[in-house]
This record gives structure tokens, C-alpha cells and sequence, in this order.
């Protein structure tokens, strides 16, 4: 399942795997991880070439439990640091190095195996898993986004929808033109728009197409 930022990717995939009884992988959170991780080392994410000098340093390990999903660097638990606004707007930049994306699809290719799992990102039906036997894009509207986004990101009082809509644009701006791997949708996904649906239609919409793939 690939898609923006605020799409409900997460809910929407935790919930699928649940309902089928398969793992879980947000791949989007390993991103977060290894910006976390450049971020606390104090790499400037913003220096393609530091970054990649020091992609292969950090421990990441993700739990594929889609009640409990987990993310650790380096054996500490970050699920929380993750989420931080710091970690949203500088992930852009850490995951368009190219050394960067290697590194994760072949920690996601590694954890994905022979498959029975949900998958959520940017890339995955285009790039990580291109013949996934079902292919979701979902979207919603830029505001319907910055709403969903705003409200996970209520510790923080600087995060209103406006200054949401902002930080959005720039990422999705940033996710879609990067060299390596842009946000795209593949030819052969089905899209849904969220906008108007609530999370249980969505997961409904997307049991219906994983059982007309006989899945």
C-alpha cells in the first residue's frame, strides 16, 4: 500500500493485517529510524554525502505484529522520537539519498520474505515488491491529510493545519521528484481516496480487492 503522507496508510494496513491475519511492515518508519538516527548523531541531513558515509552504521529492527508493530535503532526503542515533527521534516531529505534507499529495500525485501504480509510506503508496488499480487495507492485530499496529520501531532502547538498543509506540500514536493524511488503510483494499483471514507470502509475496500486476488 503506497501513498502521501495523512493518506491513513498506517490505520488502513494495521487494519487489513489484522482482519487477515498477516504481519505488518511500515516501511515508512525505518525511514523515520534512520533519520532519527542521522538527526541524533548530528549528521546534516541535508549533506547527501554524509549521509550515505554513514548509512551502514545504525542497528534498525522492526517488529511485524500489526497489534504491537515495533522500531528500534541500535536495540533502543524509538516508535515515540519517530513521530516528532524535527524527524517528519527532515526524512525527505535523509530517504532521497540513494545509498539511504538501498540499505532499507533490502532490510524490507529481507523482512518481507515469501510474502503473508502488509506492506506501506512510497515505493513499495514500484519498486520494493513489483510483483505484490495486490497493489493499493491510497490519497485523500490535501486538507483531509493536514487534518489527519495536525491531530497525531498534538504535543506540539506549533503544529496547526496550516503550518501541516505547508510542511505537507514541501514533502510530497520532495517525495515525488527525488532521483531515487519517487512516490508514484504503479500501473497496476488500485487507487483509493480516503477523503471521504472512514477507516473501516478503507480496510472494507481493501478486503474486497485481496479477495478477488484470491489472497
Amino acid at each position: 500500500m503506497d501513498g502521501p503522507s495523512g493518506s491513513g496508510k498506517s490505520s488502513a494496513s494495521k487494519g487489513v493485517a489484522r482482519a487477515l491475519g498477516l504481519r505488518y511492515l511500515d516501511t515508512g518508519a525505518m525511514y523515520r529510524a534512520m533519520t532519527w538516527w542521522m538527526l541524533d548523531q548530528g549528521v546534516p541531513v541535508t549533506d547527501a554525502g554524509q549521509v550515505a558515509a554513514r548509512v551502514a552504521e545504525p542497528v534498525i529492527e522492526v517488529g511485524t505484529d500489526p497489534a504491537a508493530p515495533t522500531i528500534a535503532v541500535d536495540g533502543v526503542d524509538v516508535s515515540g522520537p519517530i513521530r516528532t515533527r524535527e524527524v517528519t521534516n527532515a526524512v525527505s531529505a535523509v530517504s532521497s539519498v540513494p545509498a539511504v534507499r538501498q540499505r532499507m529495500v533490502a532490510l524490507q525485501r529481507e523482512v518481507i520474505g515469501a510474502g503473508g504480509i502488509v506492506v506501506e510506503g512510497r515505493d513499495i508496488g514500484t519498486v520494493v515488491v513489483p510483483d505484490a499480487p495486490v497493489k493499493v495507492f491510497l490519497t485523500a485530499s490535501e486538507d483531509a491529510r493536514a487534518q489527519r496529520r495536525a491531530r497525531d501531532l498534538t504535543d506540539d502547538p506549533a503544529a496547526t493545519v496550516q503550518v501541516t498543509l505547508a510542511e505537507q506540500a514541501r514533502r510530497d514536493r520532495l517525495d515525488s521528484t527525488r532521483t531515487a524511488s519517487p512516490l508514484a503510483k504503479a500501473a497496476d494499483a488500485h487507487e483509493i481516496d480516503s477523503t471521504d471514507l472512514d477507516l473501516d470502509e478503507v480496510v472494507a475496500e481493501v478486503l474486497r480487492l485481496a479477495k478477488e486476488s484470491s489472497l
